[in-house]
């Protein structure tokens, strides 16, 4: 199961095991379970701390296995063989199961162990999901941290049955004592909170308390961070407030062209980018949402930003770099089916749907490559623009094109997703040619039509184009003195991660310059 260089260095991150842990194995006759009986075989001898058992009760899933810590009740449970993305969670796990202190901060540490309740989670993941990780890890590390929490993290492609019965149709999808409770990718603060009722009132009160920043950043994607780590460097006080850090990013599967890296992922980036803004003296806060931008009085007198948990921050200039989100199809049926057919992205989502016949809307990049993604996984792909051709470059419309099992229609304009039994069943669209109206029967629709601006809490405030993009000079200047964007929020062209992160860091020098011409009398 594990390569020679793999083996070496689990073996190597086995030996900070503090405490001993048992590995108890439900195997039944298939090939999966010889995978996942290989794979234990092959971790039991790495360490003197870690013994290898079968389950004898059959009330539990086949393949999985627990991780629990010996002579206690505390461990954490794998349905499936959790290899791909799951692998890091996998040693996580052995290392916290094990005594391994973990990296969060004492604060969420103790909130964690403060919880009351039972809680019994499942998780629902793909091994090709990006974001799954994060969630699976979050609530592994809460089971090892407070007695009354346990967890499941079950691979939804390898249990079909499962996952039909209770119409998992998005990962990652989190039940809660047997009901669901949460999709999407969430951090351990996020799930901390949304089990802590009192979190954002706490959270409010130690942000009501902060000083005027020099510079505040608003949004934690590429732009953000980059604005914040520039504007850092320059010695003023800075602070970054951001929904969730990483934004949009984290949501990338694959990274190709951001100059000097040649292949990189969302989630690496994202973790990477983090850790460059924690080398300097920057007041990151995390989960924070920008509600309302009150304009300073004056240039140079500080403006204020008040968030969704009522608090509010002050600074004498601004970057704002909220990011974009998928854009919606804006059709009837899209709302009501999303997570239950509807998904926006392929990686995470794909496997759920092995065997069956989705649609992909939108013939840009992201579309065709969500296509040819999908054509190896799916029974079939029907690929719908709304456009008289594909927008995609050549070499992706050649690679799609040869597919045998990937239908593409043009001039195509989707008018409507349809379901039944609470699920998709297909799409109604108009071929804008002969003005017919079409009915496509399939079971998943993937949208893939661009972006969004996130600024919609600055209508009335700033200026914004018709797209709802905030309009700046080649100084990232706003139509408000002391307030400066940059990212995919504005009107730049051309949405990539590494011409936001220049922007980002353009915006802080213009932010120190407004500083140094309007200084406080």
């Amino acid at each position: 199961m594990l390569d020679a260089n793999i083996k070496q260095q689990l073996k190597a991150y086995m030996e900070k095991l503090q405490q001993p842990i048992e590995l108890v194995a439900a195997y039944d006759d298939g090939a999966k379970s010889q995978e996942l009986r290989e794979l234990l075989e092959e971790i039991e001898p790495m360490s003197e701390k870690i013994s290898l058992r079968t389950e004898e009760s059959n009330d539990v899933r086949r393949p999985s296995f627990a991780i629990n810590r010996v002579g206690s009740d505390m461990g954490v449970r794998f349905a499936g063989i959790p290899m791909g993305h799951e692998f890091t969670s996998l040693v996580l796990a052995l290392l916290q199961v094990g005594g391994h202190p973990s990296k969060a901060s004492q604060d969420v540490i103790e909130q964690i162990q403060q919880l009351d309740g039972e809680f019994e989670f499942e998780t629902y993941f793909s091994l090709s999901c990006q974001n799954c990780p994060d969630v699976v890890q979050a609530l592994n590390l809460m089971s090892v941290l407070n007695p009354n929490i346990r967890h499941t993290s079950i691979d939804g492609a390898l249990f079909q049955d499962e996952v039909e019965k209770r119409e998992v149709m998005s990962v990652p999808s989190v039940y809660l004592n047997g009901e669901p409770w949460g999709q999407g990718r969430m951090t351990l603060e996020e799930i901390v909170s949304k089990l802590d009722t009192k979190s954002d009132e706490k959270e409010a009160e130690k942000i009501n308390q902060k000083d005027t920043f020099e510079v505040l950043v608003i949004g934690g994607g590429p732009a953000g961070a980059a604005a914040s780590i520039y504007a850092a460097r320059k010695g003023i006080s800075t602070g970054i407030a951001a929904e969730r850090f990483g934004g949009q990013v984290a949501d990338t599967m694959s990274i190709e062209n951001l100059i000097s890296v040649p292949y990189t992922e969302g989630p690496k980036l994202v973790a990477a980018m983090e850790q460059h803004v924690k080398e300097y003296d920057v007041d990151i806060m995390n989960m924070q949402l920008a509600e309302k931008l009150i304009p300073a009085s004056k240039p140079g007198m500080p403006h204020e930003i008040r968030l969704a948990n009522g608090a509010s921050l002050k600074a004498r200039t601004l970057v704002l770099s909220t990011g974009a989100r998928w854009r919606p199809l804006g059709v009837p049926g899209e709302a009501e089916y999303r997570n239950k057919g509807v998904a926006y992205c392929p990686h995470c989502d794909g496997p759920l749907f092995k065997g069956k016949h989705v649609a992909v809307i939108g013939g840009g990049n992201s579309g065709v490559e969500a296509a040819i993604d999908l054509a190896g996984i799916v029974r079939h792909v029907t690929l719908i623009e709304f456009g008289a051709e594909m927008r995609a470059d050549d070499v992706l419309q050649k690679k799609l094109r040869s597919l045998n099992n990937v239908d593409i229609i043009t001039s195509g304009q989707t008018t409507e997703v349809v379901g039944e039994n609470g699920r998709v069943s297909g799409l109604k669209y108009t071929d804008r040619n002969t003005g017919e109206n079409h009915h496509l029967a399939l079971d998943g629709v993937f949208v893939q039509i661009g972006l969004v601006p996130n600024t919609e809490w600055l209508k009335g405030d700033i200026e914004l184009s018709q797209h709802g993009e905030i309009i700046i000079n080649d100084r990232n200047e706003t139509s408000i003195p002391g307030v400066f964007a940059a990212g995919d929020a504005t009107t730049v062209p051309f949405k990539q991660i590494v011409i936001s992160m220049g922007e980002g860091s353009k915006a802080a020098l213009s932010a120190f310059d407004f500083l140094i011409r309007n200084s406080v009398e």
